[in-house]
């Protein structure tokens, strides 16, 4: 199954993370620049690893040159992937 994916990129920063949501897209930390495409290349990297997945699975489909991105996932079912992006709640 193919779905895809809103984020928003902070490239250079301290350290490679999903940092939690920016309205409705996620937001993706990485440290490498937004040059030659290394911060896109990062990003993918850290998607595939926060969902479980190989990074080849994560493609950049549109925004190659902008913070806000759409990201093309493959090989994972809908109620994984919502599940993976939306932890439950701690409970008390």
């Amino acid at each position: 199954m193919t779905h895809t994916l809103k984020i928003r990129a902070v490239p250079g920063a301290k350290a490679d993370q999903v940092a939690g949501y920016h309205g409705d897209r996620l937001k993706i930390r990485v440290s490498a620049p937004p040059e030659g495409g290394k911060a896109n290349k990062a990003i993918c990297k850290v998607v595939a690893q926060h969902l479980g997945l190989k990074p080849r699975q994560v493609t950049v489909a549109a925004g190659h040159t902008c913070r806000d991105k759409t990201l093309t996932i493959e090989g994972i079912d809908g109620h994984t992937l919502a599940d993976r992006l939306n932890p439950p709640e701690p409970t008390t």
